[in-house]
Order: structure tokens, then sequence, then C-alpha cells
């Protein structure tokens, strides 16, 4: 399988600035935007999807778990509730499309956002998809013998003249029936010259094939601590706390090209006019409420609560707002019942779809809406009805959200904002 890729940009701030920061002060290291699941000849690849839902919701499950570990289950959304572990092969159904089966070849499209960090003395780099719906770092180590690991890069605590072995075990388990998991260290993380010291990470001795495919080796979370299972300062809270960024804001633009992570504040050359600011809740996620859901001036859902996570394309929400939405769009039909996936006219894609919190409708462009055909006529929605367990009245945008809006998370002001992309 071929991965086409385009280079994308993570920008990094050093120095402190008023809010917005202003761009120049940062450095800039390619970034890799990985395959989707639309292929180069418009056709939806439906087991893709299908692995990315059981990812998504084994990973919410996890952090779930976690958040009531950390903080009680009182943190939790109403109605929020810890799943059972998604397996794919009980949620795939094959067969829905002749096409869906063929092998990807020269695939576009967007389903993470990866860059390269450093890890250890020397620093040992790895190629690390930049998470905000997590807390955790983990990369494979060279303990792991799992022909997943093959192809990734492995650190080596002995390679390193500032690690350090910590008590405890890490452990994530997805729904292939397999484990990431591996010992607990700390060492020095480096990002684009954003440097810390004793940072806590898990280098994984065993890794799930849910991410033997994929050109990243690890993920970097950049939720709240609430979350970390390690139940430790995640990467960017620590270069806060160290000084290594002086501002508690990163900001995403996610594109096709052009595409940046800005640490320690925000780029004001991809965006115009002012950051719209809304306040987190509680929950360790970066989740804000009383949002809106339109499809042009008509409002079809409102008062729900939205968590904004980086580490998903799909859009998700729960099954009966979703099926009501879809209901709006004339000839949409439920595609796959286990993804909660709907089919649409392809000869008609919305392009009236947007979220507001009160203030700009932000809407979702017909091309981010579409995830491809499957058949000459239907088409597959970025929305689906999902019960991820993180609340009966909540839902979680992907990046086919955020790539139409410019993406601003902030400690600081303990809020999400968005911007208008230029």
């Amino acid at each position: 399988m071929f991965i086409q890729s385009s280079l994308i940009t993570l920008a990094l701030v050093l120095t402190a600035a008023a809010s917005p920061v202003a761009e120049g002060l940062g450095t800039r290291i390619p970034f890799q935007e990985r395959n989707g699941f639309t292929t180069d000849d418009g056709w939806f690849d439906h087991e893709r999807a299908v692995q990315q839902v059981v990812r998504d919701r084994n990973k919410h499950r996890n952090n779930l778990i976690n958040l009531e570990r950390n903080s009680g289950r009182h943190s939790f959304n109403e109605g929020a509730h810890i799943r059972p572990v998604a397996n794919f092969s009980a949620m795939y159904t094959s067969g829905l499309s002749k096409r869906q089966a063929e092998p990807l070849s020269d695939e576009g499209g967007d389903q993470y956002w990866a860059g390269n960090i450093a890890i250890g003395t020397p620093g040992k780099n790895f190629f690390i998809d930049f998470d905000t719906g997590s807390a955790d770092l983990w990369v494979p180590s060279i303990n792991c013998t799992s022909s997943y690991c093959s192809n990734k890069e492995k650190y080596d605590p002995a390679a390193s003249s500032t690690d350090a072995r910590k008590s405890g075990t890490f452990s994530i388990q997805y729904g292939d029936g397999s484990m990431v998991s591996g010992p607990v260290y700390t060492d020095t993380v480096s990002v684009a010259g954003v440097t810390v010291k004793n940072q806590y990470f898990s280098p994984v001795s065993t890794l799930s094939s849910s991410f033997g495919e994929g050109a990243m080796d690890g993920i970097l979370g950049m939720a709240f601590p609430a979350l970390s299972r390690l139940r430790q300062s995640p990467f960017f809270n620590t270069a806060k706390t160290q000084g290594a960024v002086k501002n508690g804001v990163f900001a995403f633009k996610l594109a096709s090209s052009g595409s940046e992570l800005y640490l320690g504040g925000t780029d004001t050359s991809l965006y115009s006019g002012s950051i719209e600011y809304h306040s987190v809740t509680g929950s360790g996620f970066w989740q804000i409420p009383n949002a809106k859901l339109y499809l042009g001036s008509k409002t079809l859902q409102s008062g729900f609560q939205t968590i904004i996570d980086s580490g998903t394309t799909i859009i998700y929400g729960p099954p009966n707002q979703v099926a009501a939405f879809y209901k709006n769009i004339p000839g949409s039909k439920l595609y796959d019942q286990q993804t909660g996936l709907y089919s649409f006219p392809c000869s008609s894609v919305p392009s009236n779809v947007a979220f507001s919190w009160g203030g700009k409708k932000w809407t979702i462009s017909a091309a981010n809406f579409n995830f491809g055909r499957v058949s000459s006529t239907q088409c597959i929605g970025a929305i689906a009805g999902q019960d991820l367990g993180l609340g009966s009245n909540t839902w979680l945008l992907g990046d086919s959200f955020m790539k139409n809006v410019y993406s601003v998370f902030s400690f600081d002001k303990n809020s999400v904002g968005f911007a208008t992309l230029k």
C-alpha cells in the first residue's frame, strides 16, 4: 500500500507575547498527513472507516476509565458510561460494496496529523500523531518484537543518558483483543526546539494491529491531565510548567496543504479577524457546551456538548440526533448500522452544515462533508451516529470540522477558540 503524503508544517512559539502571539518566533518542521477514507478516484473505503470507529470507541472508553480513576464519576457528562471494548470483526460488515474490498493505492485524505519528535539524549526521532483527544505519550520500545513494530522506530533506554525507569505499567486495550502496553519511563523530549526534561511516557513492548499499518510510531496526547493513564503531566503542560513555552496555548490549521500545529500561541498569518473563545467544561476533554447544529438557516439541534478531537476524521453524535439530522437531507439513508454512517445523493452534497456556540456559524465545506462514493449515486457523510459513551447529549467533532476553521486550545484561558482561515 502506497501512502500519498503531503507536507504540512508544525510551528512552535518559544517566547512570550500578548495573545494572539505573532508569527515568526517559532520553528517549522515537516508534518505528514495520513491516508483517509477516500481513494484517489473518489470511492469510500468502508473497512478503513470501521477501523477508525473502533479505535475512536476504544480510545474514549479508555479516556473514561482514566477520568473515573483520576477525577471520579462526578466528572462524567450526563449519560456518560464506559462501553464494552469495540471489536472490528463484530462491527465490520463486508460486501456492502464490491468496490470497498479493493486495495487502496495512492490514497489521500485526512485522519491524523503527525510530525517528528525526539526522545532521549542524544535524541531518537519518532513520527508521532498529535492528538487533542488523549493525554499520554507512547512510542514503540526496543523490546517490542511484534510484527506490528517491525517498521517502527524504537526507543532504547540504554542509548539515552537521561532515561529513568519508573514504577508501574501503561496499557490500553483495543478492539482486536490486543493491547498497547509497556513500562513507564521519564526522559528528555523535544519537539522542534521545545525541550522538556523528565517527561513521563511509555516505551511500549506490545503494539495493537490497529497501529501496525500506519506510518506513525506513536501518539502524543494534548488533552487535559485528567485523561492521563500515566496520571502525569502531558508534554505540552510540562513544557508550560518548565518554561519551554510561556503561553499555554496551541493551535491547528488542518488542510490538504499548508497546515501546521503552533505551540505557545497562534499564527496570525493563518487566520483573519479575532478568535472566538468558548470556555471548557471540567470534563478532562477539550469540551465546550451550548452548541447548535444548523442546516442552512434551520436549527436542527441545540444545547449540546462538543468535544474537539484532532485524533479522528469523523464527527460523531448521539444516534437519535444524527438520525434526525439526516432526515433533513433528501435521499439520505443509514448505510451501516454498526458504525452509524449515512449515505446521501452524491449529486447534492450538503455545503451548508454548520456548528455554532452562540457566535459565528462555522460551516463544513462540501468537500469535508463527503467521504466518497459507495455507488454511482450515493456518497458517505462525515457525521455518524455512534454512542462513544461520552454522554447522551455530547458530540465529538473530528477534523472534518476542524479543517474548516483555525482551532485554538488554551490552557491559560481554559477555552477552545475558532477563527476564520485565510
